[in-house]
Parts: structure tokens; C-alpha cells; sequence
């Protein structure tokens, strides 16, 4: 029978270790699955690569796994908060490093690697020094500039309900990178907030196929906190 609920944090996350590259959903706080990313720290990770839409901020665990030097690279479209985060004091110090990237060539560099396209040209970032060192071609009079598609060994996602295969449901704005991060990584480790019976969830409305999905994590939130969606 299969059945990816695991029992626990540490089962969720077994097999994440140094020099990982790990996706991190969510949009701010919107959809980002803490209770995972809270459990990665104080594990004495080193050299991770975080891919997310930002370097944290005033919520969640990605604040504490940067500041406890476990994060060696950020790929990020947002990597400013309204108050200062360990980010900047590593970042300032030279002991992090930033690959910035503008926030829709990030999703669509993780969207292509999910769908299996290696490469492709877009005219955001051309004549800027984000495009120092890429190759660039003239599409339709437009100069563009070739982006990689963007993987991962691992994804954390939020989703709002699962059934035991892992097909998943999202809910609202909730949605946002969580989607196509779930197709970008080796394996992916979504938390959710409902278990649905096989069967019961409405296939017009599951959004990632349990195919991409390898371990579930269900919460015992009960609140509608920030990962919940309205905003």
C-alpha cells in the first residue's frame, strides 16, 4: 500500500545533509512550509543552497539557518527585509553568496526544470549586469539572455491537503512557488495542513499529481496562520 505520510519531522527530512541544494516555497510567510524549515536548524547543516523566492525576513526558521552558517548560497529574487537578517550581516561580510534573480525568470527557470527544458532566452535582465557572462541572441528585434533551468535535491513545500499518494491541493495564494518547486527537486517534502481519504479530492482541483511527491508531512496546526493564504 502506499502511503508517504511519514510520522515525524525527522523522517520528513531524513537524508538532507551537507552541501545540499534544498527549494524553500512561499511567497513572504504566504506558503512557506515553517514547520520543516524550522526543524532543519540547530542539525549543524554546512554548504546548503537555498533556493527560494527571498532570504528570509521576520518569520519563519530560513532567518535561523542562514544566521547559523549553514546557508553558503542564496538563489533568490527578494533578498532584502524591512528590518535586517542575518542575510545581510553574512552577506556584508562576504560569507554568503547571492545569485539574484528577477522574481519571474526565477520561477520560470524552476518551472523548466521541472518540465524538462534545459535553457531558455528571456528579455528581463538584458543590458543589465544581471546578464554579465550569459550568452544573449536578438528574438524578434529584442536582445535576450539565455537562463538554466533551476533544480534541486530537495523541495519543501506547503500544500493545503493531500490524499496518501500525495496528490495535492493548495489553497489561495498559498499556491505560489510551491507548484512548480514540487517538480524541480530529486525529492519532494510537502507539509500539509488536511489528509483526504484516496478518492476524495476533486481531480479538477489537484494540482500537483502525487507523482512528484515523495514524502508528506501533516501538520497539527489549526490555526489559519500566515501560510494560510488570504493575503
Amino acid at each position: 500500500m502506499i502511503d508517504k505520510f511519514v510520522p515525524s519531522l525527522e523522517a520528513a527530512l531524513a537524508g538532507i545533509t551537507d552541501g545540499a541544494s534544498i527549494m524553500v516555497g512561499g511567497f513572504g510567510a504566504i506558503g512557506q512550509p515553517h514547520r520543516l524549515v524550522d526543524a532543519l536548524s540547530g542539525r549543524g547543516l554546512r554548504n546548503l543552497t537555498l533556493i527560494a523566492n527571498n532570504a528570509g525576513g521576520d518569520f519563519g526558521g530560513l532567518p535561523a539557518l542562514i544566521a547559523e552558517g549553514a546557508v553558503s548560497k542564496v538563489i533568490c529574487s527578494y533578498p532584502r527585509a524591512p528590518t535586517k537578517t542575518a542575510f545581510d550581516r553574512l552577506y556584508a561580510a562576504g560569507e554568503i553568496e547571492l545569485e539574484l534573480v528577477p522574481q519571474g525568470t526565477l520561477a520560470e527557470r524552476i518551472r523548466a526544470a521541472g518540465a524538462g527544458v534545459p535553457a531558455f532566452f528571456t528579455p528581463t535582465g538584458a543590458d543589465t549586469a544581471l546578464a554579465e557572462g550569459k550568452e544573449t541572441r536578438i528574438i524578434d528585434h529584442r536582445l535576450c539572455v539565455l537562463e538554466s533551468a533551476l533544480s534541486a535535491d530537495f523541495a519543501l513545500i506547503e500544500a493545503w491537503s493531500a490524499d496518501r499518494w500525495g496528490n495535492l491541493t493548495y489553497r489561495a495564494t498559498g499556491r505560489n512557488f510551491n507548484p512548480i518547486m514540487a517538480t524541480a527537486a530529486t525529492i519532494t517534502i510537502a507539509q500539509i495542513h488536511q489528509r483526504a481519504e484516496l478518492g476524495a479530492l476533486d481531480p479538477e482541483h489537484i494540482v500537483t499529481p502525487g507523482l512528484y511527491v515523495q514524502r508528506l508531512f501533516l501538520t497539527d496546526d489549526t490555526d489559519e496562520s500566515p501560510t494560510d493564504q488570504t493575503a
